[in-house]
């Protein structure tokens, strides 16, 4: 399947991932309460993506690194898979710049 944002239901409530061709996620929402909420969050992925500022670059407790994505009102919108180094890392943020803006939503509610 090609480049796309999985929306979906989490229980009672709407998440998406944003999902590479080869079907591995690269982004996850947080949850939100309606379906609308997340395709807003979607719309804000899109929109802030091409940003550098809008990414923290962090490290998980386990050592490995991975990123966020935040909105302009400093909240995450998006957090990635954790990373094997911070080049990977880095190489999945130029990715998700490159990728999210004009990835088609796919909706599995």
């Amino acid at each position: 399947m090609s480049i796309h944002f999985d929306l979906k239901r989490s229980g009672t409530q709407f998440m998406f991932n944003l999902k590479a061709a080869n079907n591995e996620t690269v982004l996850t929402s947080e949850r939100y309460v309606t379906k609308q909420g997340a395709v807003s969050g979607i719309a804000s992925v899109k929109a802030n993506a091409p940003f550098d500022a809008r990414y923290k670059k962090l490290v998980a407790s386990n050592s490995l690194p991975y990123f966020t994505l935040t909105g302009g009102n400093g909240e995450t919108i998006g957090t990635s898979e954790t990373y094997s180094s911070a080049t990977a890392r880095d190489n999945g943020i130029a990715w998700v710049k490159t990728n999210a803006p004009s990835a088609p939503t796919v909706d599995n509610t």
